[in-house]
């Protein structure tokens, strides 16, 4: 049995869809991730550079293991275009047997 506590979510927002598409398929090609799941449309409101700021964005949820996590920051960092991307990470507590098996499986 798989315990949910070695897997993480990774939240990462990117300008637009080519981009967020070049650094799911990159994190996944490094075997960083096992799944990126892509959220067109969102709208961001933030303050940068003392001025409140508003763009749309694509939110990526990333899906990996927690050993992983050093490596995918660096690939993220590395080709994101953001002076200061957005790398958020949530531990999981709990989640399907079978899916966290494959979670397992497809980022080794």
């Amino acid at each position: 049995m798989k315990s949910a506590t070695a897997f993480a979510l990774v939240l990462v927002t990117a300008p637009d869809l080519k981009t967020a598409r070049a650094l799911a398929k990159a994190a996944l090609q490094a075997k960083l991730i096992a799944c990126a799941n892509l959220v067109p449309k969102i709208e961001s409101h933030y303050r940068w550079q003392g001025k409140i700021e508003s763009s749309a964005e694509v939110l990526l949820v990333l899906k990996t293991k927690k050993s992983k996590l050093a490596a995918l920051e660096k690939l993220i960092l590395a080709q994101h275009p953001y002076d200061t991307p957005e790398f958020l990470v949530l531990p999981l507590r709990a989640g399907n047997q079978k899916y966290l098996a494959w979670l397992a499986d497809s980022c080794h």
